[in-house]
């Protein structure tokens, strides 16, 4: 084989065909021959509507949970499987395989004696999962996201997602919102605890299926729904709109430019002993045993736990955050970069840092306010994370000099007024997320809504664009 660096870029036309042919098994076109291939298009939702997802718990019978089984090791293969194919055709033959092409593989993988137990499972589930990778390395050539890795069986979240021709949806007349959910491959419906009933007239337009560590089953059912927007809040007596500046911190979760604190759960703090316990007891018990799989699934217990309290807290929070006011200004965090391991001295307290800011999942609760926002017709700000929200006193504006993370009250050296760390961060988040704000809405045409996110760092015209 010639070295590459010989090669050309790419290869096209009919070579790149004979090497996928004869070189990668990868049957050429057979429907639709003699017409021009085309990009695929994504479905696009119906207007005035928003996607939302539904999450129910349910309970597989002994036949469904083993299929199921089956389903989600079968995706795990086939995105590995085509991450491989995708990968050495690039490497090997400068040959670039896309999404149609894997699905063609698919097919020669599901009709080879070796792999025909991927006929047990549906093959739109299949496609779903390569459509995955495919979305995968999208964000990767768009530099949005690293390379795609392999999905492992002990690291990787056990997930499959069923589009509109991989499940059966029958509405319960009686109880509007519900009904009975079977999914391809399978003859009994799921047996569904409906929390809360789906919109009316909405039907399902896709469903994903995942088990958690815990193993417990969830089903989650994106519809398309019609959210109507809160209406506008307005500082009292005034037509301004209602702002808040919404400070991030560890010794209170979240600040507002008001004084109110809410404080940081620290459920990891919480359950700190018990999960010691249970993981020492865990490493007592012999690897391959049925006492180390129990161990192990209690661990799981009290993680999910965790996370669904965790959970809990942050949609209140935010909920009523997007309720009582019209702009929530924030600061945009480099959350990663908070979370870089450190070396040499000082390490434990970085390593303490990095947990207490995992444990407060600043993440969550910045992606609930983003969606909420776009979902009822609020404003959320996000100031530059180099604007010194902290150390600038909100009465003169003064700069003061850089604080330690340890310094919770400072003095302005200007005017003498004491600061409490956060209120005044939140204070000063709230000012120039209005200043923002008012940008931009001069800006618009008389009758146009201000863009549900403005940010700092993305220019003007993109903002007015939105």
């Amino acid at each position: 084989m010639k070295d590459l660096a010989d090669q050309p870029t790419r290869v096209n036309g009919d070579e790149a065909k004979r090497i996928k042919r004869e070189a990668l098994g990868i049957a050429d076109r057979k429907k639709h021959h003699g017409r021009a291939a085309t990009a695929m298009k994504g479905r696009a939702k119906a207007p005035d509507t928003q996607q939302r997802v539904y999450r129910y718990r349910f309970y597989p019978t002994p036949s469904q949970a083993e299929q199921l089984e089956k389903t989600f090791g079968a995706c795990r293969w086939v995105y590995n499987e085509g991450l491989e194919l995708r990968v050495g055709a690039w490497e090997r033959h400068r040959v670039s395989v896309g999404f149609a092409e894997s699905c063609r593989a698919l097919t020669g993988w599901r009709q080879s004696s070796e792999t025909s137990w991927l006929r047990e499972v549906s093959s739109t589930v299949l496609q779903q999962s390569l459509r995955h990778l495919d979305g995968a390395f999208t964000r990767f050539f768009k530099q949005l996201a690293k390379h795609p890795q392999r999905k492992t069986k002990h690291r990787s979240r056990d997930s499959a997602t069923y589009v509109r021709t991989g499940f059966r949806w029958a509405e319960n007349p009686e109880l509007p919102g519900t009904g009975l959910v079977t999914l391809a491959m399978q003859t009994v419906p799921l047996d569904v605890r409906w929390s809360r009933p789906l919109p009316a007239g909405a039907e399902p337009v896709r469903v994903s299926v995942t088990r958690d560590r815990a193993g417990r089953y969830f089903l989650a059912v994106l519809v398309e729904e019609r959210i109507e927007p809160l209406p506008a809040a307005f500082v009292p007596g005034e037509r301004a709109p209602k702002a808040v500046g919404i400070d991030l911190g560890l010794a209170a979760l979240v600040t507002l430019d008001d004084g109110t604190k809410v404080d940081h759960p620290r459920l990891l703090k919480k359950y700190e002993r018990e999960l010691a316990r249970l993981q020492r007891g865990l490493h007592r018990k012999t690897k391959g045993s049925k006492n180390r799989e129990k161990a192990r699934q209690r661990i799981a217990r009290l993680y999910a736990l965790i996370s669904d309290v965790r959970r809990d807290t942050l949609d209140q929070l935010t909920t009523r955050l997007v309720r009582e006011n019209q702009v929530l200004v924030v600061e945009d965090l480099a959350i990663m970069n908070l979370l870089r391991p450190a070396v040499g001295k000082g390490r434990r307290r970085k390593a303490r840092l990095s947990r207490s800011i995992i444990d407060a999942a600043w993440g969550e609760l910045l992606r609930q306010l983003r969606y909420k926002c776009v979902w009822y017709g609020r404003t959320l700000v996000i100031v530059d994370r180099f604007f010194p929200s902290t150390r600038r006193c909100s009465g003169c504006h003064a700069k003061g000099p850089s604080l330690d993370v340890s310094v919770r009250e400072w003095t302005c050296a200007e005017c003498g007024a004491v600061h409490d760390r956060d209120v005044n961060a939140a204070r000063n988040l709230q000012e120039e997320g209005m200043r923002l704000y008012w940008l931009v809405a001069s800006a618009l045409p008389p009758g146009r809504r201000p863009p549900s996110v403005i940010k700092a760092s993305e220019p003007a015209d993109v903002l007015l664009a939105a």
